[in-house]
């Protein structure tokens, strides 16, 4: 792996026992919201096989085996260790049975060709350089007809919103997040690379480089995520 590589992975591993109480505080729980708008946006029927890529603690796993009433097969991918150590605490019960946790990276995903309806990433793409190898990863992997779903942070383009965002984002969340973590180059290292993930247009026409067709962005909460979706020729 190369030292960014290995310097994200070590950032999440860190943070990982702080990182669902972190993302419920941070984002006043509208992350909650997202998820479930990002599971909809699937159109998921009953037995659909769906990989989640850099699951994290496998919150999106875990909202699409409840939308589908646990009928689904799920595979939740992630590089941390420490990640899916979290997720799998979590997985106790009849939800979590559906759900199958490989450590991997996205770049390689080490499932076959055409194996799945749907692919999930939440707030994972920007942390890839290679972002159109990893999309076309998840084209690979998709059944024709499947759906790509990508949720990022994203960076209100202008106005008084653009301004409170900066100034909470870059300011504000740090402070909070490294509190709460003890891990303070992770919440320096968050709004550096969301501010440079590409506007909604740009990352839409990187979708539609790795083969996706269709593709479609819906901004949420003013613009500070973006709800992309695409599907396979």
């Amino acid at each position: 792996m190369n030292q960014e590589l290995d310097f994200v992975k070590e950032m999440f591993d860190k943070i990982a026992p702080k990182y669902d109480f972190l993302n419920r505080l941070l984002s006043m729980r509208q992350d909650v919201y997202w998820r479930r708008e990002m599971v909809k946006a699937a159109q998921l029927k009953s037995g659909a096989a769906v990989l989640d890529a850099a699951c994290g603690t496998c919150d999106v796993g875990i909202e699409v085996s409840r939308f589908l009433k646990g009928r689904t097969s799920i595979t939740g991918l992630d590089f941390s260790f420490g990640m899916l150590a979290l997720g799998k605490r979590k997985l106790n019960g009849p939800r979590g049975q559906a759900i199958c946790l490989v450590n991997g990276d996205a770049l390689n995903l080490p499932v076959r060709n055409q194996q799945f309806d749907a692919g999930f990433m939440a707030f994972g793409i920007r942390n890839i350089m290679n972002r159109t190898g990893a999309m076309k990863e998840f084209y690979r992997t998709l059944k024709p007809g499947g759906r790509i779903i990508i949720l990022e942070l994203t960076t209100p383009q202008k106005g008084l919103m653009r301004r409170f965002y900066l100034l909470y984002f870059q300011k504000i969340l740090p402070i909070i997040g490294s509190f709460f973590s003890k891990h303070g180059n992770a919440y320096a290292y968050l709004p550096e690379s969301v501010l440079k993930f590409p506007d909604p247009v740009s990352f839409a026409n990187q979708m539609k480089t790795a083969g996706f067709k269709d593709i479609r962005f819906k901004e949420m909460t003013l613009g500070i995520v973006t709800l992309f979706v695409g599907i396979k020729r």
